[in-house]
């Protein structure tokens, strides 16, 4: 990862816990050069990836103000793991380890991925706890060829945690699907569902830096726990000439 990229995440955790509240404005380029001892070209380039995410408000003559973000909120884009968003947001959360173990891939999700029906999977089932109630059901189909062995530990805690500063592994991007749909026999017997009928699912296939697709992953959330959100930000009008 980029030094920029480093100081990016760090700065953000920073305004996640409200070391830099709403309002406020980061310290100059000088002064976050000084303090990460990297060139302003560096900061510059961090602060970026703030602006399109969504932290700040660049002002002319003031420097980098941060925006409201203080909420309980799933992303659409990027790429962040349960556990960095609980400890990003504060969310009180335990994780229950449902299932854990080596199989085939189920055929739907090998027809889905366009991949042999005989590949070998950790399908790793986990419920999230939040307040007393299950409010989401993670399902996690991580492809044995290139993770090899996955303790229950590593499971309960965090899958990316493991991946990337156990084994070494660099995660790339994902491609995801957001979709409302009726709750399953499943749904309803490890989530709190109440009398709710439906559940948000989230489904990715996530690629590794060197392209290569590693894991798919099925998030289904009760409907009035979350919003997903995201950041826009207009690039201008376009032109019609």
């Amino acid at each position: 990862m980029s030094r920029f990229q480093d100081i990016f995440l760090d700065i953000e955790s920073d305004i996640l816990k409200q070391y830099y509240k709403a309002g406020e404005l980061l310290p100059s380029e000088n002064q976050l050069s000084k303090k990460y001892n990297v060139s302003r070209e560096t900061i510059r380039k961090a602060l970026v990836l703030l602006l399109e995410s969504g932290y700040i408000q660049k002002k002319q003559g003031k420097g980098s103000i941060v925006l409201d973000v203080k909420r309980f909120d799933f992303p659409i884009s990027g790429l962040t793991s349960y556990k960095e968003l609980q400890d990003a947001q504060n969310i009180s959360s335990k994780t229950l380890l449902v299932q854990n173990e080596k199989i085939r891939i189920p055929e739907q999700i090998a027809d889905f991925l366009k991949v042999s029906k005989d590949t070998e999977v950790h399908c790793v089932i986990r419920a999230r706890e939040v307040d007393g109630e299950v409010v989401i059901l993670d399902k996690d189909y991580l492809f044995t060829s290139v993770i090899p062995e996955l303790p229950d530990e590593e499971a309960r805690h965090s899958l990316y945690h493991y991946i990337e500063k156990k084994m070494g592994l660099a995660i790339g991007f994902a491609r995801k699907e957001f979709i409302v749909e009726p709750a399953t026999q499943e749904d309803r017997q490890l989530m709190t569902l109440h009398n709710d009928t439906h559940v948000v699912v989230t489904r990715s296939e996530v690629h590794l830096e060197d392209t290569r697709l590693f894991q798919y992953t099925e998030s289904r959330h009760r409907l009035d726990k979350f919003r997903f959100v995201e950041f826009a930000r207009r690039r201008g009008p376009v032109s019609y000439d």
